[in-house]
C-alpha cells in the first residue's frame, strides 16, 4: 500500500491504514518528539506523545494531503511535544508578536495554510542534508554547534548551509509571487 491509498482508506474509517501510517511514521515522530522534550520528560511522556500525533491523524483524516502527511505528523508532534513541556513547566511560555496587517478569519486561516505549504515544500527541496539541519535549526530550535554534533559536521558549516538554504528558499518563494 502506497501513501495515497492508504490515505483514502484512512478516510473510510479503515482502522488498518490508521496501522500502516503508525509503522511507516512511529520512528519520525519519536524523532521529533524526543528531540524536544529527550532528557525533560519521561520515555513513557514521549511515547504518550507520539500516540496522540496519531490520534490527531486518526481524529482530522481528511486534513492531510497525499504526499504531505510527513510534515503534517511532523508539524503536531512539534507542537504535542512543545504542548507537553509548557504543561510540565519545563519550557517558559513563548510570547509571539502579532503579525502586522494579518488578515482575520477564513481568508487569513486560508492564506496562511497556503503559505506554509509553499515554505514546506521549499523546504522539502533543499535536499539532504540541508532538509535535516534545517529542519533541525528552525523547525526543532537546535543550535548550529547541537547540528554539527549529530551530523558529523563543523558548526560553520551548518551555519553556511543554513545561510544558502535561507538563501534558495527565498529564491524560490519570490519566484511565485
Amino acid at each position: 500500500m502506497d501513501e495515497e491509498k492508504a490515505l483514502a482508506r484512512l478516510r473510510r474509517d479503515d482502522e488498518r491504514a490508521l496501522e500502516w501510517f503508525v509503522k511507516r511514521y512511529t520512528p519520525y515522530v519519536g524523532a521529533i518528539v524526543w528531540s524536544i522534550v529527550g532528557g525533560r520528560l519521561t520515555v513513557q511522556d514521549a511515547e504518550e506523545i507520539a500516540a496522540d500525533v496519531f490520534l490527531t491523524l486518526w481524529r482530522s483524516r481528511e486534513k492531510p494531503r497525499s504526499g504531505s502527511v510527513k510534515s503534517y505528523l511532523g508539524a503536531i508532534a512539534r507542537s504535542r511535544a512543545i504542548d507537553a513541556l509548557r504543561r510540565s513547566q519545563c519550557m517558559p511560555e513563548l510570547e509571539y508578536d502579532e503579525l502586522d496587517g494579518a488578515i482575520e478569519g477564513p481568508e487569513g486561516d486560508m492564506l496562511a495554510r497556503e503559505d506554509r505549504q509553499m515554505l514546506l515544500a521549499a523546504v522539502d527541496a533543499l535536499g539532504e542534508p540541508d532538509r535535516e539541519i534545517f529542519l533541525r535549526r528552525y523547525w526543532l530550535g537546535q543550535a548550529a554547534p547541537d547540528i554539527g554534533q549529530r551530523l558529523g559536521m563543523k558548526a560553520e558549516a551548518v551555519r553556511q548551509r543554513l545561510k544558502r538554504g535561507r538563501d534558495a528558499i527565498r529564491m524560490t518563494l519570490t519566484k511565485g509571487e
